[in-house]
């Protein structure tokens, strides 16, 4: 089978100059906004007499059309910009053409919230992604103001949160690490500050997202759930500016502009929370002394060479530090680079090359004579990925590319501090090495019917350096002898898996403003966590497949009905979708994943399946835009060791979900912002009774994992923005008021089984009712009731 990847390689290298070869006569050209001359990718291209054989811009604004017979008239239209129309001649065809678009004035009746062509709802291939203006996100009301794109995310109908405070995304029934999250190309392995609080984006910094449930591309993979694909921003080339605000917790500020001239440019951006300048003011010695804050820095510098190439380099750093009383400390941070040349070879065939490296690391320390210690690991990807485009006609296109992985875990090392009576730990180093072959075929096969097909092909090896375990009958187990071990070298083949990965979609348009889409998926995941908690921690332990170990496979089918109505002012879509896991791996009971070698002992697979029901009514323009959707699923593992053999919820099955977002302009000034949430409760495993252990009573607890579930969930959030818009003047500022739960519910974000009697008002965890008389005690803990942020905004 090593003759079949070295055959796709061959192809990869000599099929591009056959389809090169193809010519045809056609436009090309380039939109970009008239001041900072900055792309607006996703504008519509088409000739005034023939709309139909249209065609959408690129991310950095490139288009290619086939012409007409000359001369006619070209349109372009983008959201929020004005129309241009342009008489084209057969000289034009001779040369790239530059459009330049104004933005329009807007009345409040005609404000537009999108982030795609208006008509995409329904003519576009895309089943189950969803594109979020960076404007949308900044608007949604938020914890302690801090805008967030993936809290954001979680209003989607088909997203789940792990509860109160979490940024984590369960999407379709998988789990937070099943979603792949990358900047600018390169994977992000810990999104998170404050312990899933906050995101690690700066908003300001963010040029789009784009959220990919569904029917996701053959050249993004890795994960079996879904696709994050955020880009930074690129700076202006024209000139300076800046934009930064001043909120509750933390503050920030983005410049951009030109670098050396016009061709290039340059986007910085930086945040720091100050909690713990705040501790140092407080008497309390206990509270002053500790620390607490995160920071993130991020750039982008772009670089035109002449009218085919570009380069961009972008970087992320983000940093969190826990520290109590100069004794504890626990820090972690993310750094992400990335590198791309993007080539337009010639007038419809573009390519990419994108390189990057990904680093993760924790570090925790306990400062003690005693039991003092140092225990840090760190985690990486580096890769290389090549993506050719080929844009045969305004019907027809054709993509294919190669993605090479190397995943680095460096051994989790715990080191005793001098004089410390703890014993030192250095686990093995685990190394994966993937390849990826993938190629798609999209057509406009007709008027009604257009479909998309993709196959990405993966083959992935854990390699050497590293240490395989032989266990006495083949299979690993806690109570089960390692009878020997054998060490690879350096890149040494310890286990080989490969993987195909059909992705299909289809469109039929049964009326111009209605249309049916389906969609198969198959998604292999090589990387995976294995944690205690289905929030998510700093110190998830990250396990490349292997010899024990095989990666998920995972299977999606969907169905979709999509309608717009009024001039495409509102969207309805109604998506259905079954989803199968295989693979997949949960804890035994009471296992220690932190510091073992061999955790495939510690590790079960499984399978699991899920399917759901989703409804979004959306509008997009008026004084009042927003969305309405509701979600119902169910999600289902079975692992045999685990809740009896028998199938069992994960604890982010949520049965039903409902999410309101409204944004209501009252004039130019004045806006407001309400978003409501509402879902089933958490599945949990609660006690079954208890029994006295040391003169203590311990919880006793059945066999049915997550049988149980926390009392429902819902909260208001709701916000108010006044802004300065006096013409003229170069500095421009808004206020913004926000509420978090603004009725005050208190959300259960854990119970705790005491093992004591007391006389404390106490609840019952299945109603969530306040329980009075004298019983063994249940405390609920909440985080957040009425909770009020101001932020100040500004641009210059």
């Amino acid at each position: 089978m090593r003759v079949i990847p070295l055959f796709f390689y061959l192809l990869m290298l000599f099929l591009p100059q056959a389809i090169w070869a193809q010519e045809g006569e056609f436009l090309k050209g380039k939109v970009v906004e008239i001041d900072s001359e900055m792309p607006l990718p996703g504008a519509n291209v088409y000739w005034e007499s023939f709309p139909l054989g249209g065609v959408v811009t690129d991310l950095e604004g490139n288009f290619s059309i086939k012409a007409i017979p000359l001369p006619a008239k070209l349109v372009i239209s983008f959201l929020g910009f004005e129309k241009s129309v342009r008489n084209i001649s057969n000289k034009d065809l001779e040369k790239l053409q530059r459009f330049f678009l104004k933005p329009e004035e807007l009345n409040l009746d005609e404000v537009i919230v999108s982030g795609r062509a208006p008509d995409q709802n329904v003519k576009g291939l895309d089943l189950g992604k969803s594109v979020v203006p960076i404007e949308t996100i900044k608007n949604i009301p938020a914890l302690f103001g801090e805008v967030d794109l993936l809290r954001s995310l979680q209003l989607l109908p088909g997203v789940q949160t792990a509860g109160e405070g979490t940024t984590g995304l369960f999407v379709r029934g998988g789990s937070s690490d099943q979603n792949l999250v990358q900047l600018d190309g390169a994977p992000v392995y810990n999104p998170s500050h404050f312990f899933g609080f906050f995101s690690v984006f700066n908003p300001d910094a963010l040029q789009g997202v784009e959220f990919y449930k569904g029917n996701i591309p053959a050249s993004l993979g890795g994960r079996i759930s879904s696709v994050v694909d955020v880009s930074l921003r690129e700076g202006n080339y024209q000139k300076i500016k800046g934009e930064g605000g001043i909120g509750t917790i933390s503050s920030r500020l983005t410049l951009d502009g030109p670098l050396f001239s016009d061709k290039s440019s340059f986007a910085v951006s930086g945040r720091r929370t100050y909690a713990d300048m705040f501790l140092r003011f407080s008497n309390d010695e206990n509270l002053n002394s500790n620390s607490l804050f995160f920071y993130d820095l991020s750039g982008k510098f772009s670089f035109r060479l002449g009218d085919r190439d570009k380069i961009s380099f972008s970087s992320y750093f983000g940093s969190d530090f826990l520290g109590l009383s100069n004794q504890f400390g626990f820090g972690w941070d993310n750094w992400v680079n990335s590198l791309t040349w993007a080539r337009k070879i010639n007038s419809n065939t573009y390519f990419d090359l994108n390189a990057y490296r990904s680093r993760y690391r924790y570090l925790v320390g306990f400062d003690d004579s005693d039991t003092g210690f140092e225990w840090d690991n760190i985690l990486s990807e580096s890769g290389l990925k090549a993506h050719w485009s080929k844009l045969f006609n305004e019907t027809t296109q054709f993509e294919w590319g190669l993605h090479s992985q190397f995943y680095h875990f460096s051994p989790i090392s715990l080191r005793p501090s001098e004089g410390s009576n703890i014993e030192p730990i250095a686990t093995n180093q685990r190394n994966g090495l993937q390849n990826n072959l993938f190629i798609s075929f999209a057509k406009e096969l007709n008027s009604k019917l257009a479909m998309e097909s993709g196959l990405r092909w993966g083959f992935y090896n854990q390699v050497g350096t590293g240490v395989q375990y032989v266990y006495e009958g083949g299979v690993p187990g806690p109570n089960i002898s390692v009878l020997d071990s054998i060490t690879f070298g350096r890149f040494e083949n310890m286990k080989f898996y490969q993987g195909l990965e059909p992705r299909i979609s289809i469109r039929y348009l049964v009326q111009e403003s209605l249309a049916i889409k389906a969609a198969f998926n198959r998604n292999f995941q090589y990387v995976q966590v294995a944690s205690n908690s289905s929030a998510g921690l700093p110190i998830d332990r990250w396990i490349p497949a292997g010899t024990y170990i095989p990666p998920i496979r995972g299977d999606q089918v969907s169905l979709g009905l999509f309608k717009n109505l009024k001039d495409n002012r509102w969207e309805l879509s109604l998506e259905g979708y079954y989803k199968d896991f295989h693979n997949i791996i949960d804890l035994r009971q009471g296992a220690n994943i932190l510091f073992t070698d061999n955790v495939e002992t510690e590790i079960l697979s499984g399978i699991g399946y899920a399917y759901g029901l989703e409804f979004l009514v959306k509008k997009n323009m008026g004084k009042t835009t927003g969305w309405l959707g509701y979600t119902y699923s169910r999600t289902w593992r079975k692992v045999v060791g685990i809740s009896g053999d028998d199938w069992y919820n994960p604890r982010f099955d949520r049965p039903h979900d409902v999410t309101l977002v409204l944004n209501h302009e009252f004039s130019k000034r004045w806006s407001t912002n309400l978003t409501f949430v509402y879902t089933t409760g958490q599945a949990v495993t609660f006690p079954i009774g208890s029994y006295e252990m040391d003169n203590q009573r311990v919880p006793l607890y059945g066999v049915q994992r997550n049988a149980d579930r926390f009392p429902d969930y819902h909260r208001m959030d709701a916000s108010v923005t006044w802004r300065n818009i006096d013409k003229g003047r170069k500095w421009r500022g808004s206020w913004n008021f926000s509420v978090y739960n603004l009725y005050g519910r208190k959300n259960p974000f854990s119970y705790q089984f005491t093992n004591i009697i007391n006389e404390q008002i106490n609840f019952d965890p299945r109603s969530g009712e306040e329980i009075f008389s004298r019983r063994p005690g249940v405390v609920m803990t909440y985080l957040f009731t009425f909770l009020p942020a101001l932020t100040y905004n500004f641009q210059f």
